[in-house]
């Protein structure tokens, strides 16, 4: 297949793009505006694979998404450009909302425009992947209960209720169009390559420079982890097996409370971080308990039966294993931290265009 990836310069969409072009012969288009959030350098291990080409381009740029399809011609789109932080949501829910919902309408109806004019075989062919979150469903109050596919949506943040209107666009699209969509729903990622405004990277990184460690309250949120190279495992097998119309949940079966996120990360960097920055005897130390946020969820937890016995998808990584490996990692790649940090991933693009003629600067 020839698959268009949207968002694939941030962190689920470039964990994405790398397994497709080093596991299979699939090539991939990746459209990506390049916002903050958007680092082509976490791409550079497959950029001058001959399977893919760039595009910077906004989802919400019809004409720009019309030349898009007719250039390149793909057999499936999967959807994940998307404003993604709870906090930036809380801040300015616009760019959420305009995003979110206006680019994936923008992006839904370029896509069936192309599907439209398709020879029939192509058009049986073709899937529409839209990659959402666990949040749409609001939080459980249960500590048994678990997100199945026909949870009712209950969204708290302005993040969460932007992606609970575009999984209905998505699914309207498919019910009134007969667009052939996929619509998956996935637990809190984490690994290589994510943004450091996010909790792990966040503390891995405070922590190395001897810098507060924020938890929000008590830190007795409860998230399902799921290590973001078995997500972009899941995500493949479902644009290649999914049944259009089903809507897969897809989690790690990794349920943790924020502050014991916090301090496995403190006791590994203790093992394998062991020159503490000055002043601190251990990394536990740097703790700080801040306000908790408005509308914070308490607890989220994906049941992924579905997915397992319908496609035959579990995750192979354990929480603890996924976070030595993420700790290791950020550990090893200092440098690609410290630019996102100080901004220079983004002054030092070069190469940059709308041609999509092959490979775009990712270094």
């Amino acid at each position: 297949m020839k698959i268009l990836v949207t968002g694939g310069a941030g962190f689920i969409g470039s964990a994405l793009i790398r397994h497709v072009l080093t596991e299979t012969d699939h090539a991939v288009v990746n459209v990506d505006k390049l916002t903050y959030a958007g680092n082509l350098e976490s791409l550079a291990p497959v950029a001058d694979s001959p399977r893919y080409a760039f595009e910077q381009l906004d989802i919400c740029d019809a004409a720009g998404l019309a030349s898009a399809f007719a250039r390149h011609r793909p057999d499936a789109v999967m959807h994940l450009a998307a404003e993604s932080h709870v906090d930036r949501s809380i801040d300015g829910p616009a760019a959420f909302v305009q995003t979110n919902m206006v680019g994936t309408y923008t992006l839904l109806e370029a896509t069936r425009r192309y599907w439209n004019g398709l020879g029939a075989e192509s058009r049986a062919l073709f899937r529409f992947h839209h990659i959402s979150t666990d949040e749409v469903y609001g939080d459980l109050h249960g500590t048994n209960d678990l997100f199945t596919e026909t949870t009712p949506y209950a969204p708290s943040s302005p993040y969460s209720a932007s992606k609970a209107g575009s999984d209905h666009l998505v699914r309207a699209w498919h019910r009134t169009y007969g667009l052939p969509v996929l619509v998956t729903n996935c637990s809190n990622n984490y690994g290589p390559y994510h943004f450091p405004e996010k909790l792990i990277p966040l503390v891995i990184l405070n922590a190395l420079d001897g810098k507060p460690l924020p938890v929000y309250g008590q830190g007795l949120q409860v998230r399902d982890w799921l290590y973001v190279e078995d997500h972009a495992r899941a995500l493949l097998r479902v644009v290649e097996a999914g049944l259009p119309g089903e809507t897969y949940n897809i989690g790690g079966h990794n349920e943790q409370r924020n502050i014991d996120v916090v301090r496995a990360i403190c006791d590994l960097l203790d093992e394998l971080a062991p020159e503490h920055p000055a002043g601190v005897n251990q990394y536990a130390d740097l703790i700080t308990h801040v306000a908790d946020r408005p509308g914070h969820d308490l607890r989220y937890a994906i049941d992924a039966g579905k997915i397992q016995r319908e496609l035959g998808w579990s995750p192979r990584e354990t929480f603890a294993s996924g976070l030595r490996k993420t700790v290791r990692w950020y550990l090893t790649h200092r440098d690609w931290s410290r630019r996102v940090q100080d901004g220079s991933y983004q002054r030092e693009r070069l190469g940059l265009g709308s041609s999509g003629s092959g490979k775009a600067a990712s270094r």
